[in-house]
């Protein structure tokens, strides 16, 4: 271990959240001498999964609204906060049984199929360490459906899906149809003067305007964008939706978004900390680092927590502070006792069965913020066989808790056949989520360089834009030895061959 401090190290990152793996990933070619350390004892970061073992002790940890080192400073709010778990009193007897059997995401953003971060995973050759499963359908709750009508509608994405729905009247299919073309080439010359010097307009807005469809059509079309406040604008809109349907059948007809196995964003993490460990770097978790006194400005000296003392001119962290009055979310993640079965329909010829379910409950515009539901099975590897993961979204208010919990009841009631019997939730983890300073904080001394990724998107969908810091960490890492055609652009190594793929569907 004293030999960790004898050279300095090109690069030291601390944690191991998405973004600080993928530059390990990066980084896992170029000869650089990396040391990869975490203060906590799991990979992830703001990204984790953990087991309900692992889920208590992190929620007892992020229980309080903010810390306090003394009176003289201010308090410091931090990423997640005021979290809680609940466990059912007969919870073994119903079926939550070994708590390692387990593992839920803090980050269960799902990813389109045209997503970069599939590119990247693709041309670096970690995608083989991967499985990617199949989001599903896409439902809308509708509260005030009568007996004659299901509570849970699912979206129409394509022409066929439009034409065989039987929850919309003809004359409104004609009017969606003529919308959902139109997105497909809106960026066209042809098209653009239909929607330009309207970018900031409410898509809302646009929608009735410019293709006459009415408040329940344009639930439809809002669900599909994933919006927190519901209030997108039509340049944000346009681009979410064309995304949306233009991801449609690229890996495989009946969807447009895959979800990785065993806790999302967490397993790109792990499998990119993997490729940075095979490559060379060195990994510490349950590390601390400190930076020390460093008058010269020429290296960067660290203390570790376990005694050692190391060196470095370039230092990669993320931010742990909230940006004062950001956007927060609260989200409500319950481990249930059904397979909730009806979501997971296959409705297109040949598409695999989905893992994961969009179910949306519409916000009142000038009430409430939608309701985000993503459901998941079994085939996640996030519970036990016969049971189902589901993570609650709304942005944060007053009333976001109760309302989550009141969406998760009316989801179940929902989803289940008739006759059967209605499904209890076992396991419960909420707690409130928001964001650093969007920007990466970048410092420069002499011949030191420190670099800090902003905290992870709020977003639903997997963020492509948290991909270009990382690049720019690659760049400061490498200096004159970048080649941008060799970013993230990866032979297989000795011995790695065909039958090695797992980008399994």
């Amino acid at each position: 271990m004293e030999s960790l401090g004898d050279e300095p190290w090109d690069v030291v990152i601390c944690g191991t959240g998405l973004q600080q793996s993928l530059l390990a990933l990066a980084l896992s070619r170029s000869n650089k001498r990396i040391l990869h350390v975490d203060p906590n004892d799991y990979y992830g970061e703001h990204e984790a999964a953990f087991s309900l073992q692992e889920a208590d002790s992190w929620a007892a940890t992020h229980a309080g609204r903010s810390t306090e080192e003394d009176s003289s400073v201010e308090k410091r709010q931090p990423i997640f906060k005021n979290a809680s778990v609940w466990k059912h009193p007969d919870a073994a007897d119903l079926g939550l049984l070994s708590p390692h059997a387990y593992s839920l995401a803090l980050a269960p953003q799902i990813i389109h199929t045209r997503s970069k971060i599939l590119e990247q995973l693709v041309s670096s050759q970690a995608y083989r360490q991967v499985v990617f499963l199949a989001v599903g359908s896409f439902f809308v709750f509708d509260a005030e459906a009568t007996d004659s009508s299901p509570k849970l509608a699912r979206i129409p994405s394509s022409r066929e899906d439009v034409f065989a729905t039987k929850a919309i009247p003809v004359k409104s299919k004609r009017y969606l149809m003529k919308f959902l073309k139109f997105v497909i080439d809106h960026d066209s010359e042809e098209q653009k003067p239909v929607w330009q010097g309207q970018e900031q307009k409410l898509l809302s807005e646009f929608l009735a305007s410019e293709f006459k469809l009415d408040e329940n059509l344009q639930k439809y079309i809002l669900a599909l964008t994933l919006s927190l406040d519901g209030l997108i604008t039509v340049a944000d809109g346009l681009a979410t939706i064309h995304r949306h349907l233009t991801s449609m059948g690229v890996f495989g007809p009946g969807f447009c978004a895959v979800y990785p196995k065993w806790g999302g964003s967490s397993e790109i993490a792990q499998v990119a900390c993997r490729a940075g460990a095979v490559g060379g770097g060195i990994y510490m978790l349950d590390t601390e680092a400190n930076v020390s006194n460093s008058p010269d400005g020429h290296e960067i000296s660290l203390e570790l927590s376990n005694g050692i003392s190391v060196r470095t001119t370039k230092l990669v962290t993320s931010q742990q502070d909230a940006l004062p009055d950001a956007q927060t979310i609260t989200r409500l993640i319950a481990v249930v006792n059904s397979p909730l079965k009806p979501l997971f329909e296959t409705v297109v010829e040949g598409a695999p069965t989905p893992a994961v379910a969009v179910v949306v409950f519409p916000g009142q515009i000038t009430e409430n913020s939608p309701i985000y539901a993503f459901v998941h099975s079994s085939e996640t590897g996030e519970c036990l066989i016969g049971q189902s993961v589901i993570y609650l979204t709304t942005l944060a208010c007053r009333q976001s808790a109760q309302r989550l919990e009141s969406a998760l009841d009316d989801l179940l009631a929902a989803a289940t056949p008739e006759g059967s019997p209605a499904p209890v939730s076992l396991y419960k983890l909420q707690y409130e989520q928001t964001v650093s300073a969007r920007e990466p904080l970048i410092t420069t001394r002499e011949e030191t360089r420190t670099f800090a990724f902003p905290s992870p998107s709020l977003s639903l969908t997997f963020d492509d834009g948290c991909l270009g810091p990382v690049k720019d960490a690659w760049k400061l890492v490498m200096g004159d030895t970048a080649l941008e055609t060799e970013y993230m652009v990866f032979q297989d190594r000795e011995g790695v061959g065909d039958d090695d793929d797992v980008y399994d569907l």
